[in-house]
């Protein structure tokens, strides 16, 4: 059996269309202001089997779905600029760690709490470095390298029993710090594409309860082609429901940073046609009924999975082509194009 191992190479540019103009966003990867909450903790305390730090308060109905998972609590009893999850992360099946779009917004959300309010986030490079564990808390660690009149500098360390598990480094520009005249170009959408409808059968709702954010999968540009260069996989995603006003600007940052860690790995299988649905796992029971049960909810995924993807059904690999043995993303970069004037909760394509 011949197996594939491939460095994921990421790359895609959002496109809003806003007062008849595209605005773009432009995102490489080789991807809710959370209003602090004052809790007393005991870092002391055994959190070994805890996703969260503290008590988890009840879900806002005023906010949408992903400013809920993505809010911190504040724990400045414990020391300046230090943060951490205040709900459970997600942790997607069959997945190494949590998600990693969880720990890249919220590693932005923690930054934007320690810049003024007229400064905002232009560019994010990032790094794994551990697979995250979704039964303990993450702590976020703000450093503050750089305070400039138009320009500064935040390091985020998420952590996890004392070690690193994802570091980030974010440059944010104070506003309207360019000077009035401005040099801004803007890639127009394809003209095959049309913006999606608001729901439609099939959507991708991604996470659980209805999930924080709906994908729309578009076939593969140039499919047929031998060449993976000329390939392009492309999808429409937003934020579901609407984000607040109350979250601002920095609400949508962190919701954009969390929806692009949601297609990229992926891709590499897409555009190279490997195998990368791994064979169904026997029950532990060891009964023929259960073993069933597991392998028809096997069979519905594949398929589900395959026709968003545009790729013609094939259950068990009948075609031999090569096996993913392990893909696994390790850098992330975002560049922030007109941060204020997009809405993560409106079809970015």
């Amino acid at each position: 059996m011949r197996r594939a191992i491939f460095p994921p190479c990421k790359s895609f540019t959002c496109k809003q269309i806003i007062n008849s103009q595209p605005v773009q966003l432009r995102i490489a990867q080789l991807p809710l202001i959370c209003q602090p909450r004052r809790h007393f903790v005991n870092p002391s305390k055994d959190m070994a089997d805890k996703p969260t730090l503290v008590k988890p308060p009840p879900v806002d109905p005023s906010k949408a779905a992903i400013e809920n998972v993505l809010e911190l609590t504040d724990l400045y009893a414990i020391g300046p600029d230090m943060y951490t999850n205040t709900r459970p992360l997600w942790h997607p099946p069959g997945a190494r760690g949590i998600y990693g779009g969880a720990v890249i917004a919220q590693c932005l959300a923690a930054a934007q709490l320690t810049v003024p309010s007229n400064f905002t986030v232009h560019s994010m490079h990032c790094y794994f470095v551990l697979a995250g564990d979704s039964e303990i808390p993450v702590m976020y660690y703000v450093e503050h390298i750089r305070e400039g009149k138009s320009f500064a500098t935040r390091t985020v360390q998420a952590r996890q029993r004392g070690k690193a598990i994802f570091t980030t480094t974010m440059s944010f520009a104070r506003e309207n710090s360019g000077g009035k005249k401005t040099v801004q170009h803007a890639v127009p959408l394809p003209k095959d594409i049309r913006r999606p409808a608001e729901t439609m059968k099939g959507d991708m709702e991604e996470n659980t309860g209805g999930g924080p954010f709906t994908s729309r999968r578009i076939e593969i540009l140039n499919a047929d082609s031998k060449n993976p260069h000329e390939k392009k996989t492309r999808q429409w995603i937003k934020a579901s429901g609407r984000i607040s006003d109350g979250g601002g600007h920095q609400a949508h940052l962190s919701a954009l940073a969390y929806m692009s860690d949601s297609y990229f790995i992926g891709t590499v299988s897409r555009i190279h046609d490997l195998w990368r649905f791994g064979a169904p796992a026997n029950s532990s029971k060891g009964d023929f009924e259960s073993d069933m049960k597991i392998r028809e909810a096997y069979t519905r995924k594949v398929k589900e999975a395959q026709e968003a993807e545009g790729m013609e059904p094939d259950i068990d690999n009948s075609k031999g082509r090569p096996e993913i043995g392990m893909m696994v993303s390790l850098d992330h970069s975002i560049y922030f194009h007109e941060p204020r004037r997009f809405r993560a909760d409106e079809w970015m394509f």
